[in-house]
């Protein structure tokens, strides 16, 4: 069976969301589910395995050690198992549950995405699903954006992979990109 993605106008590709969608985690209602086929594996912060009402006794524990953005290494909290549903399908899930906290409910990976034959576009903001010999198209969470110091920028910020210049200085404030700045800093990276 094929699969064809509509090429998107210009305006729907000028953005640089990350793909949310929305599902069910063992029955229960789960928004902010970030699918990222660069994650290692799947995770869960603590704060969310909380709110579904379970304890450290339900954990299975585990000798995992994880490296955050920052290069600091701390334990897994433990593993658990969930019946997890995108759209219509149902999918037998393992999660490590994190101390962290992240701008997400759940992170997939792309072992979830392999196992569960999809194809993630953040372009098209949808996630493609095989359910049997039948393609399924989720919609991306468009309820969820990341926030920004400014409420447009997100949305009007330019991609500048697939742009040339022939200028030997890359210049942000023409691409309309913000510089990164340390929380509590007045230094920009």
């Amino acid at each position: 069976m094929t699969a064809i993605f509509e090429k998107p106008t210009d305006n729907e590709r000028q953005h640089l969301k990350a793909l949310f969608v929305k599902g069910r985690l063992d029955g229960q209602p789960m928004t902010k589910i970030l699918v990222d086929g660069w994650a290692a594996i799947n995770i869960m912060p603590y704060a969310v395995y909380r709110k579904l009402g379970r304890g450290d006794q339900d954990l299975t524990k585990t000798d995992m050690m994880l490296k955050d953005f920052e290069g600091n290494v701390s334990p897994v909290k433990g593993a658990i198992f969930a019946e997890l549903t995108i759209g219509s399908k149902t999918l037998p899930t393992t999660f490590f549950v994190i101390s962290g906290k992240g701008a997400y409910n759940l992170l997939f990976w792309r072992d979830w995405i392999h196992a569960n034959c999809c194809i993630p576009s953040t372009m098209h903001q949808c996630l493609d699903q095989w359910v049997g010999d039948k393609i399924e198209i989720v919609q991306g969470d468009s309820s969820y954006v990341v926030a920004s110091a400014e409420a447009d920028t997100y949305e009007r910020t330019r991609c500048i992979s697939g742009e040339i210049w022939e200028k030997d200085f890359l210049k942000v404030a023409d691409y309309e990109i913000l510089p990164i700045q340390a929380v509590c800093s007045d230094e920009e990276f």
